[in-house]
């Protein structure tokens, strides 16, 4: 049995709208080896003790990252750079991100902003969030009488 649905010509055109949209979004270049911008995948790992960041920034010169901690807000910006512009022509493929990048993050309240501290190693940046005292678990027990 054959079912009919009826033609919605809105429904193909924001299918179209997001498919350029989508193009652009990956595609769309200011110069050569210049992106408008990327975004670095990053893991999230919480522990009673503090919460923790990890950036993968393979490529990136950690003098180019900037980590702020402001009402709440932990921002990362940087910047991966080409590291010498060569002709597009003798390139096969180019799959890497170039450009500036930005990526924040609201922390709660239970995060000790005097302690926050930042290593990189091997391409990967680690943010280390130490909560504040009050906020870490504590086991209470109950006494049977």
């Amino acid at each position: 049995m054959a079912l009919l649905t009826r033609f919605d010509p809105w429904r193909d055109l924001a299918r179209l709208q997001d498919e350029v949209t989508r193009m652009f979004d990956d595609r769309l270049t200011l110069s050569p080896g210049e992106s408008v911008g990327w975004t670095p995948k990053c893991d999230i790992f919480e522990d009673e003790e503090s919460i923790a960041l990890r950036f993968d920034l393979a490529g990136v010169d950690p003098k180019d990252v900037e980590i702020r901690f402001e009402n709440g807000v932990l921002t990362l910006k940087g910047e991966r750079k080409l590291e010498k512009e060569e002709k597009r022509d003798n390139y096969h493929r180019v799959e890497m991100s170039y450009g500036t990048f930005t990526r924040s993050f609201t922390v709660p309240g239970t995060i000790d902003p005097e302690k926050i501290k930042a290593e990189s190693k091997n391409g990967m940046l680690a943010v280390h969030l130490p909560k504040k005292p009050e906020a870490k678990p504590k086991a209470i027990t109950v006494k049977v009488s």
